[in-house]
């Protein structure tokens, strides 16, 4: 087993955890959105804080891969690294998607799908599919969403939607096999089975050279700046 510090910032949720063989030793989560950069270097300044006062020795840090918010996996990967490089120890990237459908798996019978769901813009999510095993279905992908989305896929059986790309879906996809979870995030504390089952196969990522997965550039939008006529 392991002590890992996670860290997950791919949506509007920003959340940091300590685990130690598997439970959870500090586990700090903020709901509130737009507030990454502030919040993760405070809570990993806890974490690292308790860590040194206990004189616990870590063995790796896990961060939460994407697809998500390009500014909000930024700013996790840079403090991931950080820490890495830091304390001389190794860097384990999990897939947000994957985190999401290992928190749900329980919650599904043999015969389901589990699909999370990211937001994008407008009616667009990054969608992935699992089964209950967490086999890979169908890859992430970038999908517009309308009243046929993933027909193909729900005529055979059915799939748990979930994560705050299927709440805006609820209304768009309406097939009777189409089930929705509400209030589902990819969390810190949702990471640690995946993160120590990484760390066992010495599954590492190289500091130096990572980048998270964004699935889409990055496109920034440039204010309107308004004219004023003088005469």
């Amino acid at each position: 087993m392991c002590t890992l510090v996670t860290i997950e910032t791919s949506t509007p949720v920003c959340s940091c955890a300590l685990s130690r063989d598997g439970k959870i030793v500090i586990n700090k989560e903020n709901y509130e959105g737009r507030s990454h950069a502030s919040l993760v270097g405070l809570f990993v300044h806890e974490i690292m804080e308790f860590v040194r006062a206990q004189d616990i020795q870590l063995d790796a840090i896990a961060i939460s891969s994407g697809p998500g918010s390009y500014t909000g996996l930024r700013i996790g990967v840079s403090e991931a690294k950080g820490l890495s490089y830091g304390l001389g120890i190794p860097m384990i990237a999990i897939p947000t998607a994957h985190i999401m459908a290992s928190m749900m798996r329980k919650k599904v019978d043999e015969e389901m799908l589990l699909c999370p769901m990211i937001d994008a813009r407008r009616m667009e999510v990054y969608a992935t599919f699992f089964d209950r095993s967490l086999q890979l279905i169908r890859e992430t992908s970038a999908d517009i969403v309308d009243e046929n989305s993933y027909n193909d896929l729900l005529e055979k059986q059915k799939i748990l939607f979930f994560g705050n790309g299927a709440e805006k879906c609820r209304s768009i996809i309406t097939h009777p096999h189409a089930l929705f979870a509400d209030d589902i995030h990819p969390l810190a504390s949702g990471m640690v089975p995946l993160a120590e089952e990484a760390f066992e196969k010495k599954v590492f990522v190289d500091i130096a050279y990572f980048e998270p997965f964004y699935l889409k550039e990055f496109v920034a939008t440039i204010p309107k700046n308004k004219i004023i006529n003088v005469r």
